[in-house]
């Protein structure tokens, strides 16, 4: 644990603890901080916890934690990687980090644990300033070293600071979540909520009523009031995910809600007040859904105040390998197999590959070898079996395959010296090139 200083320590002595503590877990109820009890009970779980576990408060304190949670007595500071599954069924990624705590007998007394989304980096590991800003690899969570991307960094970066309506644009997988929470993180907002909800996962009626709440007796099985997104979100951020599968007729009430800034809840008689941001995100083109009748102009405009464009992965081949090695480390942290490095026919079947999914389906694959393989390499047989026939398919007409740009090319190199702490003959063949191909192919890119 760390050494505190004399200052401090000083200043601790003269303070009644209890009260300190309970302002400090008052001021980090937005992280995601639990507690437990030496006999593994929650006695703490915080709003941060709540959000990101999907596991209510009033469930879980005063209960026995769940195994993936627990704090075991085997040393002090611990890093894992969890799954957690949310309240609608959707499995998510959690960095779990530990502190063991001990009374004064030194016997195990519970311990500390916080969480985080396991697209961010652990605390001890989080980017200095200067690496959080636009035009590094990793920013708020997102990682690139595609010029496209750069600029991307910069309007999210540019349109925090503002408080106007953002939509983003890309195929599925492609990060739009993750933008939309830089957009919350970055903003003046960032204390308050960032709630999220996909308008294509919802009847109309059940979308309206998750969205702007009801009414006691607003229809069957409405036995209280319930507050929508809108009311819960007041003060935040609300992402609308796949906006253009919107029904018409609820596109009028979210035009009203952004214009006057209230709304009406189903089976209700007066307006509530809200001051939620909206940054909403689509994989299809609004101005085409326009032209089809299927989208209301006025609304369009209204969403699409600030338009960002998140390129597929295939457009930023360069990221590739950096993203697979960034997932590789995520999966390595669980301690269930370690990938040291990836074989070169490996490692050239996923630069090949189009990433249709993006890189959902990039994650997904890293999985896949993590749960089918076994040792330090990642071969191409523990790859999903698309990309044995794609494979198949490749290897008979050699001119089929498409050579790798001078910037894609040069970023793998680049990488592949990373990976491999500068040596050369191993950087060489992770890339499938001969030592001197490779020393050629380096001193033509000036690396």
């Amino acid at each position: 644990m760390k050494q505190l200083s004399e200052t401090l320590s000083g200043w601790l002595s003269q303070q009644s603890l209890e009260p300190l503590l309970l302002t400090l877990l008052d001021l980090c109820d937005v992280v995601g901080l639990y507690i437990v009890d030496r006999d593994q009970q929650v006695i703490h779980w915080s709003q941060g916890a709540e959000q990101l576990s999907g596991l209510k408060t009033a469930d879980v304190t005063g209960k026995p934690c769940l195994q993936e949670y627990a704090i075991a007595d085997d040393g002090g500071h611990k890093k894992q990687l969890i799954k957690s599954f949310q309240a609608d069924g959707q499995k998510t990624g959690l960095n779990k980090m530990t502190q063991v705590l001990y009374d004064r007998e030194g016997s195990f007394a519970g311990g500390l644990g916080l969480l985080l989304p396991a697209s961010e980096p652990p605390v001890n590991a989080i980017l200095s300033k200067e690496d959080s800003e636009p035009g590094k690899q990793g920013f708020q969570g997102l990682l690139s070293r595609s010029p496209a991307m750069q600029a991307v960094f910069q309007i999210i970066q540019n349109a925090a600071e503002t408080e106007a309506t953002v939509l983003v644009r890309g195929e599925s997988g492609s990060g739009k979540e993750l933008v939309a929470k830089a957009i919350h993180d970055l903003s003046a907002r960032r204390n308050a909520p960032f709630l999220a909800i996909n308008c294509a996962a919802l009847s109309s009626s059940l979308l309206d009523s998750e969205l702007f709440g009801h009414v006691r007796g607003a229809f069957t099985g409405a036995i209280k009031d319930h507050s929508g997104l809108f009311q819960r979100a007041h003060g935040g951020t609300l992402f609308l995910d796949e906006v253009a599968e919107l029904p018409l007729e609820l596109q009028a009430k979210l035009l009203r809600v952004i214009q006057e800034r209230n709304y009406i809840p189903v089976g209700g008689d007066r307006s509530i007040d809200v001051d939620v941001r909206i940054v909403a995100a689509t994989h299809r083109s609004l101005r085409e859904e326009v032209k089809l009748g299927r989208f209301r102009e006025d609304l369009m405009y209204r969403l699409r105040v600030v338009p960002i464009f998140i390129p597929p992965l295939r457009e930023r081949r360069e990221d590739i390998s950096l993203l697979i090695w960034h997932f590789i480390q995520q999966h390595n942290a669980a301690n269930f197999r370690k990938i040291e490095k990836i074989d070169p026919q490996a490692m050239r079947a996923l630069l090949d590959y189009a990433w249709p999914g993006n890189i959902r389906e990039l994650h997904n694959v890293v999985e896949y070898a993590f749960a089918v393989g076994r040792g330090t390499t990642l071969r191409c047989s523990e790859l999903p079996p698309e990309f044995r026939e794609a494979r198949a398919v490749e290897s008979q007409p050699a001119q089929n395959s498409v050579p790798l740009s001078a910037a894609e090319e040069s970023a793998a190199i680049r990488q592949a010296l990373e990976q491999s702490n500068d040596r050369v003959s191993q950087a060489a063949r992770s890339l499938g090139m001969s030592r001197a191909t490779f020393w050629r192919k380096r001193k033509m890119y000036g690396i």
